[in-house]
Formats: structure tokens, C-alpha cells, sequence
């Protein structure tokens, strides 16, 4: 990561100032770096438990080929594993309330973390050897599923607005260096820097997935699901020692209906949000509002994220295939002894190499020549990039239907001697796939995140972040819709919608 500058000297920069010299990112604070801490642990958790369950859902303990528990089929894998992304996605929405109205981030992070430890704890209990009934397995995993889901929710509708509430400088700072030389820290681009970290360490924490796949492959599914259970229960001591030093910004109590009224207000005024200026309103209807210009202004620009996070529902349909789709396919090649959920591990390993790079090379050098790469701009090459990255995968697939021994049909045919002998290809071919997702994530979803927090209201700010997980949502359940393609070779139909 392309870090701040060491400062000597420092002190509130006057307006010359600001206009003339180079703007840099702040230093940050030590308490944002134990909440980013806090947010990676939490993704570590997260990969390491839900990463083996497309095997373990959707093969039965009698494969030869990959691992596998319940054999429910890849279809249905695939739809449950859909299924619980589209509900975790959606639970941001009461904890972002719950936030928001009544307890605050840090405690919504606190409960979040509880119901992680309850989910973690479910999982590895009913996978352990003497549980023997599918049954009872199915039950665990569906009381792992609630309980991960809500916890997920909480995590993802607080986690952001709270790293970036840790940062309190407002002001433009005049900062010179051991060298001599003057800088003026600039908020957006420390928050630009703080969240690219972010997504950073989230990557890094994601490579639990190689550990766990490793675990379920080489001794059983038990002992994959007991590494997050002795990671997240560590959260909760974490934020009770650091809590003196967090800034816990006090709940505004509930502007929601203040926010529907503003929304209505701008209907009735053709969809112009100025119609619902105090102002306006006095003066077209004769009445006074509860609500001020800066709480229009903040809704304005809080619309205008979510519009943008509106476009993002199939970007997250696509990064879905990483969790069930690749898998299968993987599973479906010459994997050398590597299992096939680990190979996945490449899209985390690509994010931790390319995140300093564009951080450190690609934006100071579209600075010096003058190209100003935006938020928006950053966001548009993402797609581009993702879309690129769904053809690879789906020329990919085409390409596997046209080897041995099965063709069309991988491990189903009786060449490939039950199951054991794959379509003569290397997992390693979906290398490509993963790093084109890598920068696709990072310019988009990296971005993403500071957008939505520079542009939300702040006593909106988790309720924004939930609406993001929702569109999130909306993309998990095209990916239920198109579950039914998810078997071979109608997959090749799914990757390429």
C-alpha cells in the first residue's frame, strides 16, 4: 500500500495552502487499524467456514474424487449456497436500523460477532465424526446458516461506516516531513487509502480458505469448521479492550420517516429533491418542516450512491461464481492433489498482489499525467474488466466440453471409472479467471465502499451499507434463478447470461 508520508510538523492548512500544494493521504490513526483488524478477522471466519460447503453439500462422503457429506447435487449445492448469500445480504437491512436508530456500530458490531460464535459453533458440532444422520447434519448447517447469516448482516451493515468513523480529521492538514518538505492531507484520499487497506486485509484474511479446504481434504469436514470457531471468538475480547479508544458516534435516534417524507416531498415536485427544502415548501404550501436544507442535500447525495449501488446487482451475480460455479468446474479438471475449493484461493492471492499495485503505480501515475481516475471512471473499468473475466470463464468451460473423457458430461460417464478420472484439463487454466476477478473486485468494490460512505448521510451511513448488500442480494437471488443451469452442460448457458 502506497503509505502516507512521516510528518514532523503539523498544524490546520490555511486556504493558499490547500490550493497550491500536493495533496496526500492523513496517517492513520491506530485505532483504525484495529478496527480494520477487526473486519478482517471477521472475513477469515467467514471464508473458512462457508468455503467447503459447496462440497459438502453437493457430494456424498462416498466420492473418490473431491470430499464431500450430505450429496444433495450440484444444482441444489448451488442453490442453498445462492440462497444463504441472498439472506445474508439482506439482513444488513434491520441492523442497519438497529444501528442507526437505537444502539450505535460498536454495538451492533458486538452482537454481530455473538451470532457469528453461535453460527461457527453449529457447523462444527454437526459435522464432528460421530454425528452420523444427514439429518442432523442438514439441521446444523441450516442453524449455521441463520446464525452466520444475521451475524454477516450486522458485520456488513457497520463494519465500513465504522472504520471510516475511527478517521475524525475534517479539515485539510498542513503536514511537513523530516525532509522539509509541506503536504496537505486530503480526507477523500485518506479515505480512499483506508478502505483500499480494507479490502486489502479482507483478501489476506480470505486465504483461511486454503487452510480449511486443506483440512476438509486431508482429514475431515470438522476439522475445516473448527479453525473459524477458534478465530471468532477472539473478536469479542478485541472490541471490549479497545472500546475506551473507539469513536463511537451516538445514535441519531429514527430519520427514517423524516427520510420518507423528504423522498415523498420530491415526488410531489416532480422528483426534484430541492421540492422538499424548507424554502420550497413554505413557500409553495404555506407549511414548516422538520427537516433542514443539509439533511435535502445529504439525502441527495445519499440517492445518488445508491443509484450507483443499483448498478452493481450484476457485478455481484458474476462474483457469485466464485463461491459455487468455479468450484464445480474446478472439481471437474486434473487438479494435481490441490482440492478443488483451495484453487479459488488465487482470486485472494491476486487481490493481495494487484491491491498495492494500483494503489502505489497505477493511480500516482494517472496523478502525474494529469488523468483524473474517479470514483465513477474506476467503477466503469471494473465492469469492463468483469465482464472480460465471464467470457474467459465461459470459453473456459466450452473448451473443457471439447476433452476426455467425458466431454459434456465430467465424472459422469463410466470412462471416467466413477467418478475419479476428470475432462483431460488443468484446474490451473482457470488462473486467468481469478485475477481478472481480482482487479475487477478491486476497482469496483474497493471503490464502492468509499463512495457509499463519502456520499451517505451520516446517521444513514449503515443503512446505506445495508442497501448496498441488497443489491448484493438481488444478485444471489439471479443466481437462484439461474440455479437450475447450474449442471452440466446447461452451465454453459448460466456463465454466459
Amino acid at each position: 500500500m502506497d503509505a502516507p508520508p512521516t510528518q514532523q510538523e503539523r498544524r490546520e492548512a490555511t486556504q493558499d495552502e490547500v490550493a497550491n500544494l500536493q495533496h496526500v493521504a492523513d496517517s492513520v490513526p491506530a485505532v483504525v487499524w484495529v478496527a480494520l483488524v477487526a473486519g478482517a478477522a471477521e472475513r477469515f471466519t467467514f471464508y473458512a467456514a462457508t468455503t467447503p460447503w459447496q462440497n459438502y453439500i453437493q457430494n456424498g462422503r462416498g466420492n473418490l474424487a473431491v470430499p464431500g457429506s450430505l450429496g444433495l447435487s450440484q444444482a441444489n449445492a448451488t442453490n442453498i449456497s445462492n440462497a444463504f448469500f441472498f439472506f445474508s445480504f439482506l439482513s444488513p437491512l434491520p441492523f442497519a436500523i438497529i444501528s442507526d436508530v437505537w444502539i450505535g456500530r460498536y454495538k451492533t458490531l458486538c452482537l454481530s460477532f455473538s451470532l457469528n460464535i453461535c453460527g461457527c459453533l453449529a457447523l462444527f458440532v454437526t459435522s464432528l465424526p460421530y454425528v452420523t444422520k444427514n439429518s442432523i447434519k442438514i439441521a446444523g448447517l441450516a442453524i449455521s446458516m441463520v446464525f452466520l447469516g444475521l451475524g454477516t448482516g450486522g458485520v456488513r451493515a457497520t463494519v465500513s461506516p465504522f472504520i471510516g468513523d475511527q478517521y475524525t480529521v475534517l479539515t485539510p492538514q498542513l503536514i511537513v516531513t523530516k525532509k522539509g518538505k509541506n503536504f496537505v492531507t486530503d480526507r477523500t484520499l485518506t479515505l480512499q487509502y483506508i478502505y483500499n487497506v480494507f479490502y486489502w486485509f479482507t483478501n489476506i484474511a480470505s486465504l483461511s480458505l486454503i487452510a480449511s479446504t486443506y483440512l476438509e481434504k486431508e482429514v475431515d469436514f470438522w476439522t475445516a469448521y473448527l479453525l473459524p470457531l477458534s478465530t471468532v471468538w477472539m473478536l469479542i475480547p478485541l472490541m471490549l479492550f479497545w472500546q475506551k479508544e473507539f469513536v463511537k458516534l451516538s445514535p441519531q435516534g429514527n430519520v427514517l420517516p423524516q427520510a420518507a417524507k423528504v423522498i415523498a416531498c420530491a415526488i410531489r415536485g416532480r422528483f426534484r429533491l430541492d421540492a422538499a427544502k424548507p424554502a420550497f415548501q413554505a413557500a409553495m404550501y404555506g407549511r414548516e418542516v422538520e427537516w433542514t436544507d443539509q439533511f435535502v442535500s445529504e439525502m441527495k447525495k445519499g440517492l445518488i450512491a445508491c443509484k450507483v449501488m443499483a448498478c452493481f446487482v450484476p457485478f455481484y451475480l458474476c462474483t457469485s461464481q466464485l463461491t459455487n460455479n468455479l468450484i464445480s468446474q474446478a472439481g471437474q479438471t486434473r487438479l494435481g492433489g490441490i482440492p478443488n475449493d483451495t484453487i479459488q484461493a488465487l482470486n485472494s492471492n491476486a487481490c493481495v498482489l494487484l491491491g498495492p499495485l494500483i494503489q502505489k503505480i497505477l493511480y500516482p501515475a494517472l496523478q502525474r499525467n494529469g488523468i483524473a481516475f474517479k470514483p465513477i471512471a474506476r467503477m466503469t473499468s471494473a465492469f469492463v474488466i468483469m465482464s472480460t473475466a465471464m467470457a474467459f470463464t465461459a470459453g473456459l468451460q466450452k473448451l473443457m466440453y471439447t476433452r476426455g473423457p467425458c466431454y459434456d458430461q465430467p465424472l459422469s460417464c463410466p470412462d471416467s471409472k466413477d467418478g475419479r478420472i476428470p475432462n483431460d484439463i488443468s484446474v490451473w487454466t482457470q488462473t486467468p479467471v481469478y485475477f481478472l476477478l481480482a482487479g475487477a473486485e478491486i476497482l469496483g468494490f474497493a471503490t464502492l465502499l468509499e463512495y457509499s460512505y463519502s456520499k451517505s448521510p451520516q446517521d444513514m451511513r449503515s443503512l446505506v451499507q445495508a442497501l448496498r448488500q441488497v443489491t448484493a442480494g438481488i444478485g444471489s437471488a439471479l443466481g437462484i434463478a439461474t440455479s437450475p443451469l447450474a449442471a452440466n452442460p446447461r452451465i454453459l448457458y448460466c456463465i454466459r447470461a
